[in-house]
């Protein structure tokens, strides 16, 4: 696949980032559970926190194909970190970007660009997951501030999050328009974290509650209309599947070449295990699997930068790219035999992290549920 310069020069960057910073920390991080806010400061400093967002409000104004190339050379070495830049990135600088006004932009931009900020995005909760238009966290306007209660949950950065982009409702339960979004900087007063989630993989992203006890914001912090909140989600949404798609092409490509390496070098009946039909057929699949999610995820983000409607296209590139790493990973720690199994090598991780690209941000059958309505409208 013929790549920009650009996105050459921006792939070298990431990986070299990737292979200084993160990889002799990847299972020492994973088996602690400690979220490197440090290497977050580090990134902003590269533009790899801020790649969609313009210069002149301190991001590297790039495409969605650099942001892709990001994330994936980040993933390929740890899936963890890949899912912090991508939550941080999509999904709330992303909306700030999209749906704030000049002011709000002005404002919270250039912090969440250069790592100054870490930002958090707020539409689960532990019952609404799918069901978002039933979320029980509300906003109710008291002269020109809005009171939030409820509670968020599986929220990236919930706890070391700077600033959330949350959405609450505000109109009644099951009705349109009902939700509305808003921006809410750690330290006000009412809005804390709660408990943080004890994960079968992505342990070095932090996942966690935000809390919401009579937090008072005043007007200025409401993205867009009362009542719009859910449209924006879908809009970012729509992005954030693209960054998931890249997520777990880095994961799936990361897994592949490991088993790749592993294949050519391990030994059994005096040859190796790689010139068995068995394990050839295996990588063969792999490697094919990760082309077809590649150029999906590639389509999503040229009609991105295109300005495109891009529903169909990201829900795809999510759906086959997530299961592509789920299985890929899966195929992988096969190759290894028993060393796949132990923490002395790195396919078990990715096997690990892989699972969640199939659940966050819509899960493998929400994806379903949105092509289909797509191609049957």
């Amino acid at each position: 696949m013929m790549q920009s310069e650009t996105t050459k020069q921006v792939a070298q960057m990431a990986r070299d980032f990737a292979q200084k910073h993160i990889q002799p920390h990847v299972m020492e991080w994973d088996e602690s559970q400690q979220f490197p806010l440090d290497l977050f400061r580090q990134m902003g400093q590269l533009g790899m926190l801020g790649v969609l967002v313009p210069e002149e409000y301190g991001g590297a104004g790039l495409s969605y194909t650099e942001y892709k190339t990001v994330i994936e050379e980040v993933a390929k070495v740890c899936g963890s970190i890949g899912l912090s830049v991508a939550a941080h990135n999509s999904l709330c600088t992303g909306h700030i970007l999209t749906f704030g006004n000049e002011e709000q932009k002005k404002k919270y931009l250039p912090l969440l660009a250069t790592g100054e900020w870490l930002g958090a995005w707020g539409l689960t909760e532990a019952n609404t997951g799918s069901d978002a238009g039933n979320m029980k966290c509300t906003a109710v306007k008291e002269g020109d501030e809005w009171v939030i209660n409820g509670t968020k949950n599986w929220i990236t950065h919930g706890k070391s999050g700077d600033v959330a982009v949350v959405i609450c409702r505000t109109g009644e339960p099951r009705t349109r328009n009902n939700s509305t979004a808003f921006v809410v900087e750690r330290g006000t007063p009412g809005f804390s974290a709660g408990k943080k989630e004890n994960k079968l993989g992505m342990r070095a992203s932090e996942t966690a509650e935000m809390v919401f006890d009579n937090c008072r914001i005043p007007d200025s912090q409401r993205l867009g209309p009362v009542g719009d909140g859910f449209k924006q989600a879908m809009v970012v949404l729509d992005g954030g599947r693209i960054s998931i798609a890249s997520l777990s092409l880095g994961i799936a490509k990361g897994a592949y070449e490991a088993a790749v390496k592993y294949a050519q070098e391990r030994h059994q009946f005096d040859k190796p295990i790689a010139s068995f039909q068995a394990i050839a057929f295996k990588l063969a699949d792999m490697a094919t699997e990760i082309e077809a999610a590649d150029l999906l995820t590639l389509q999503a983000c040229d009609r991105k930068n295109r300005k495109l409607p891009v529903t169909r296209e990201a829900a795809m590139a999510k759906y086959y790219a997530s299961e592509v790493a789920v299985k890929v990973a899966n195929e992988a720690v096969q190759v290894f035999g028993g060393y796949g199994y132990t923490k002395d090598f790195p396919v078990e991780k990715f096997y690990r992290d892989a699972k969640l690209c199939t659940i966050g941000e819509g899960t493998s059958e929400i994806q379903k549920l949105v092509i289909s309505r797509e191609i049957l409208k």
